[in-house]
């Protein structure tokens, strides 16, 4: 069997990695090549690793670099016409996917056009799932409410688990610091200068009420470390960044003040009770508030169908709003263990006894004749 796998982000490169892994042990031979990052390189040298080139937010970022991301669709377009695997797995990154998926229609049915982590088009553009179901195989979601969303339109769906709730152990209060609270702004640079000062300015006005209130963050790359470092000097915070990684933080932290993104669910799946902070340029979030079509931003909230997590987003995230909630998260045990317990109804959501193993639902896929 031959696999040509396209994912552009570490999130989608860690996912993919682990899935075809676990392929490799069901199909022995199994050959890789494809689009990802340094794990899924690891696993296979014919996988080229581009996600820290690939990885862009925004219209903006993506504009700029326009003529590279032309140049890498039509190249792995013609990987793929050349190399004429059994199936094509699309991991995520629907700006580059989607419009990938569209342009190998050609070469069906005899290439698989297999779907990993859906786009979250019913956000922000149901319309786009019918054409998906015409466009593609078979899609792997991993959240339990897609999978009738896509069956409806007619593309068969395996609901597979989220894979970092299948991989994520949740902690109570036991090894926690009481006094420590974590402040997560985000993995990108852009994230990190419009959210950490208005966390660093919330944490001073928390330190006046509790002096006992120590202060961390975790920081994914040198270059932000000391742009963290030189905030938290300005704003007069001693604030201990590095050498903990987020989960390490998150495992560690009483409470937190989580930016929105993947951390707030992985947040959610260790158990620490934490806010949603989002803060963006007002362009943005206007066209934001255009398009996505949900009551909620945070993952948690959506699947839970009611707010368990405060949401703290644009005009909303003020130093005086996440600066009360953390010492309410502080102050309070019942608050904390309620939340974990909400917590524990949306991992069992995720981790659902009908959800199928990725693996065997991506041998399936790639096995099975097209209707």
């Amino acid at each position: 069997m031959r696999i040509f796998v396209v994912a552009g982000e570490t999130s989608g490169d860690a996912h993919a990695a682990v899935l075809l892994a676990a392929l490799q042990t069901l199909t022995p031979g199994l050959q890789i090549s494809g689009l990802g990052g340094p794990k899924l390189h690891a696993l296979s040298p014919d996988v080229e690793d581009w996600a820290h080139e690939a990885a862009v937010i925004g219209l903006w970022d993506i504009l700029l670099r326009y003529g590279w991301f032309r140049q890498k669709f039509h190249a792995a377009r013609r990987r793929i016409e050349e190399e004429k695997p059994d199936a094509v797995l699309l991991v995520d990154y629907p700006g580059f996917n989607l419009r990938l998926v569209r342009a190998l229609q050609p070469l069906r049915p005899a290439v698989k056009l297999v779907y990993y982590i859906s786009p979250q088009v019913w956000a922000w553009n149901r319309g786009r799932i019918p054409r998906m179901a015409r466009w593609l195989d078979r899609m792997l979601c991993i959240f339990p409410f897609e999978q009738e969303l896509y069956e409806a339109s007619g593309l068969p769906t395996s609901f597979v688990g989220h894979p970092m709730a299948l991989h994520t152990q949740p902690m109570g209060e036991a090894g926690r610091d009481p006094n420590l609270l974590a402040l997560l702004p985000g993995s990108r640079d852009r994230e990190v200068r419009k959210i950490f000062p208005v966390m660093l300015t919330a944490a001073r006005q928390v330190r006046e009420v509790r002096p006992a209130t120590r202060f961390a963050a975790a920081a994914p790359s040198e270059k932000l470390r000391e742009l963290m470092t030189v905030m938290a000097a300005e704003a007069g915070i001693t604030c201990e960044i590095g050498p903990l990684k987020a989960r390490e933080l998150m495992e560690k932290a009483a409470a937190g003040l989580v930016a929105s993104g993947t951390a707030t669910l992985e947040a959610t799946l260790l158990g620490l009770p934490y806010a949603l902070v989002y803060r963006t340029a007002w362009i943005t979030y206007i066209a934001a508030r255009i398009v996505i079509k949900v009551p909620y931003l945070g993952m948690a909230n959506l699947l839970a169908g009611r707010p368990i997590v405060k949401e703290f987003i644009q005009n909303d995230a003020t130093p005086e709003a996440l600066a009360a909630e953390a010492i309410r998260l502080l102050d309070d045990p019942a608050a904390r263990t309620a939340m974990r317990l909400d917590f524990a109804a949306v991992r069992n959501e995720l981790t659902s006894p009908t959800a199928v193993s990725p693996a065997l639902a991506l041998r399936d896929a790639t096995t099975t004749p097209q209707a």
